[in-house]
């Protein structure tokens, strides 16, 4: 898990920052962005992709990562989501993580800084960059800032569900499971819905 980060060490870039979402295919809610910069790599709570570890392994290693990081989370909101789509929210998010994390640092560090990015995500970014397809199941670091994201978003469903408790967000935090969409079809959405998303839905 350490692969890229060792590697963009010996290149000069000791300041490695991981990358990741969390919240893209949900039909309600925002898309959440983690940034992690690790200053101890030494974990024991168990660091892979979040969809790899059970709700209580996430929590877990949320707090351990929170006390050995420098780290930043934004969102955007399910509103932005229906006016820019959710590939340019969920860029605007990682760009908005990236600003709160960079804001920690001094300027002289940047030179040793590098960026690496889940999935294909394409950023204009002053720093150099990479994005590694599945690398939250190859890297360290964003794996991190893949459990950083989920854990945040779940915590923001689940206090969603306490004003519409009707739809179950606590359970399936927005995703389109089939009791979701039961009770989609029987109230209709609620406030906090993808009104895009659900057009899409619609069409299926």
């Amino acid at each position: 898990m350490l692969r890229y980060e060792n590697s963009l060490r010996e290149k000069g870039y000791d300041l490695v920052i991981g990358v990741d979402e969390a919240g893209r295919g949900p039909l309600a809610g925002p898309v959440v962005a983690a940034a992690v910069l690790l200053n101890d790599r030494n974990f024991r709570s168990r660091i892979d992709d979040s969809k790899k570890l059970s709700p209580n392994e996430r929590r877990r290693a949320f707090f351990e990562i929170k006390k050995k990081s420098l780290h930043a989370i934004a969102s955007v909101s399910h509103r932005q989501i229906d006016r820019i789509n959710i590939l340019e929210a969920t860029i605007l998010a990682m760009r908005k993580a990236l600003r709160k994390l960079l804001a920690q640092l001094g300027p002289s560090e940047f030179k040793r800084a590098f960026v690496i990015i889940d999935g294909n995500m394409r950023l204009k970014l002053d720093l150099p960059y990479r994005s590694i397809v599945k690398g939250d199941a190859k890297s360290l670091s964003i794996a991190a800032s893949s459990i950083l994201a989920k854990v945040h978003r779940d915590k923001l469903m689940e206090k969603y569900h306490a004003v519409y408790p009707a739809y179950g967000f606590d359970k399936h935090k927005g995703y389109p499971t089939a009791e979701h969409r039961k009770v989609l079809e029987r109230i209709g959405p609620s406030e906090i819905h993808r009104k895009s998303f659900l057009r899409c839905l619609e069409k299926i």
